[in-house]
């Protein structure tokens, strides 16, 4: 750890001055740096690190895992992110969401699911099915936010274990709720079950006007872009049963099928290991 270093970053499409005091949280962030004005600051507090090292606390215990111990880079870069999305949901009405977010011809598909769920493994199997019409925007924790007249799906640095992510957003077409299933169906769902979805996956603040900015936020992301529940397992048909369902064509292959996509896997990640 060394001094202060601030440096200024651009996510969902706002600029914003970050504090941070390990070197590893300003690499974490360099792949986002901007030249823009800011449009707000945020740098971790004492309180602002007691409570995402309380938080990560009591997930590790949800997980069966008492008594965890977290590095202090990894509780400030966590603290980092709580204090980002607070200020964009209060103030820009932008989504966080877990899910995995890719872009396939041009628009966002965003996969939601509890983790463990398989995600990450549909838009794995998206990524090999279409290729190179695929890359990934966020395999964890992609920002939603209305601009230019469409909600887009951003990529942030926050990016999951896999650690697939870009600096780039694209026009959300449609979330998909992932469901495990012996067979694949999918069904379109209305927006009040969709609310719950975004209840359930999204980001919800302490403070009581960011959590009503939030939810007339999600209220307005649930009547315009529709919400899939996709029953599948991890077979390849999985993909066409989505493709078809969303947008009504034939499944085409990609150009270039591929196993994986390298050029998403660029930004090293230190800051987001616990230990």
């Amino acid at each position: 750890m060394t001094g202060k270093m601030k440096l200024t970053v651009e996510l969902a499409g706002v600029p914003m001055e970050v504090t941070c005091r390990h070197e590893e949280n300003a690499a974490f962030l360099a792949a986002y740096r901007t030249d823009r004005a800011p449009a707000f600051s945020v740098e971790p507090g004492e309180e602002d690190l007691i409570r995402a090292r309380e938080a990560l606390k009591r997930q590790k215990e949800k997980e069966g895992i008492p008594g965890a111990r977290f590095a202090d880079r990894f509780v400030e870069n966590n603290a980092l992110h709580a204090l980002i999305c607070e200020k964009l949901a209060a103030e820009f009405g932008t989504l966080l969401f877990h899910g995995s977010a890719l872009c396939a011809d041009g628009e966002a598909i965003l996969f939601t699911a509890p983790s463990g769920t398989g995600k990450s493994t549909q838009a794995r199997l998206w990524r090999e099915a279409l290729g190179d019409r695929v890359w990934m925007i966020n395999d964890d924790k992609p920002l939603l936010r209305r601009t230019e007249g469409r909600v887009r799906a951003f990529g942030t640095p926050w990016d999951g274990k896999h650690h697939l992510s870009r600096n780039a957003s694209a026009p959300l077409r449609a979330i998909l709720e992932v469901r495990r299933s012996r067979a694949n169906r999918i069904e379109r769902i209305s927006p009040a079950e969709a609310f719950v979805v975004c209840a359930r996956q999204g980001f919800l603040s302490e403070r009581p006007e960011t959590r009503a900015r939030v939810f007339a936020a999600e209220k307005e992301l649930c009547r315009e872009i529709p919400f899939y529940r996709l029953w599948c397992n991890m077979d390849p048909e999985a993909v066409r049963v989505a493709w078809e369902g969303v947008t009504g064509t034939k499944l085409l292959p990609g150009s270039h099928p591929r196993k994986d996509a390298p050029e998403d896997q660029e930004i090293s990640r230190t800051g987001q290991e616990e230990a």
